[in-house]
């Protein structure tokens, strides 16, 4: 299958085959600049995806926009209210439809939301602050792959909380109690992770202001490991576990053209740096199938795909590009759909097929 995207080097287009159920682009333009988005993990729910707004008031949206794959275009399905921009959205990592359809998204407090066909309902507004009615922003959360019941979100106010999920007695209402909240790092945190390894359920990761990847236990939060400092101690904005191999993860710094690529078993010392961009980065994320590619995303416009099979040696490379007509500030991969990236910039959604 051919690919939207450029071999590094391969000046040739090699963008679309003319035929519309064929197209490896596909665009959605929204009636706002994107910035939270994400796909549905659900197999009978393909192409997918919500997007929410940035703007700077309190009258935010999200979308949730599906592609008609005999039209070749994508329709919108539902637009609902949300107060400030979507710092993150995540569907239930449920790809079965076994569970309720469910969407998190993350800003002044961490909400579920329940989709319907037509109508999409708040579930619950979960607030981690016992003593106020308001909390801290939230920067950004993880859905447990392996756990539904529990999510993560990370805060300015320096703390990770971790929630539980329960089914309430009346059938199909959700909500949350706070299982732990524990102080990450010496300043804000900005992302948050859970990885695969140990069983998935209980191991996770942050970065901060202060510079640092942490790496927690629910099991054991008397305790952190440090994995990487940040030599400037610049603030770390992102990061991401690799889907396959969770020995490795990986981050970049504010206003950083390098990602770095971290293994566990080596705390503090990179394993690579991935430094083709030409602008900050402002998104990372790994293959759901491969534990060696990785798509990188920054203001230059593009999206990298790396290959980092031949670590420990430099990777000098990606090995495909795609150039977008504005400063990309999310990617996401389809984990139910390993052919697809997701990308936004401007108002527009972009989805490549790679």
């Amino acid at each position: 299958m051919a690919s939207v995207l450029q071999h590094v080097g391969d000046q040739r287009s090699i963008v679309g085959h003319g035929d519309t159920k064929k197209k490896e682009i596909y665009k959605y333009v929204a009636p706002w600049t994107v910035y939270g988005m994400n796909w549905s993990v659900r197999h009978d729910k393909r192409f997918r995806l919500a997007v929410g707004s940035f703007i700077e008031d309190y009258k935010n949206k999200v979308q949730i926009v599906q592609l008609d794959e005999d039209r070749g275009e994508f329709v919108l399905k539902s637009t609902f209210d949300h107060p400030y921009p979507t710092t993150k959205i995540m569907w239930i990592p449920d790809q079965v439809g076994g569970l309720p359809d469910l969407m998190a998204t993350s800003g002044d407090y961490l909400r579920l939301w329940k989709v319907s066909d037509n109508d999409v309902r708040q579930e619950c507004m979960l607030n981690n602050n016992k003593n106020s009615e308001f909390c801290a922003p939230l920067t950004s959360f993880d859905w447990n792959e392996t756990d539904p019941n529990i999510l993560g979100a990370s805060s300015i106010d320096t703390t990770c909380t971790i929630w539980g999920l329960e089914t309430g007695k009346v059938i199909g209402r959700v909500s949350g109690y706070v299982k732990t909240q524990l102080i990450a790092h010496d300043k804000e945190v900005h992302d948050i992770a859970f990885t695969r390894a140990g069983g998935g359920r209980d191991l996770f990761a942050s970065v901060g202001s202060d510079g640092s990847v942490r790496m927690f236990d629910l099991r054991n939060l008397e305790h952190s490991t440090i994995l990487y400092e940040d030599p400037k101690q610049l603030p770390l904005l992102r990061l991401s576990w690799n889907k396959q191999d969770p020995n490795y993860l990986a981050t970049f710094s504010m206003d950083n053209t390098e990602v770095i690529v971290l293994d566990v078993r080596v705390p503090s010392m990179p394993v690579a740096r991935l430094c083709n961009h030409r602008a900050a980065v402002n998104g990372i994320t790994w293959a759901p199938h491969s534990s060696c590619h990785i798509c990188t995303a920054g203001d230059d416009h593009q999206a990298l795909i790396w290959d980092i099979q031949p670590m420990p040696q430099p990777i000098e490379v990606p090995i495909l590009a795609y150039a977008a007509e504005g400063e990309i500030n999310q990617v996401q991969w389809s984990s139910s759909q390993p052919d697809w990236i997701s990308i936004c910039y401007k108002d527009h959604l972009e989805i490549l097929r790679v």
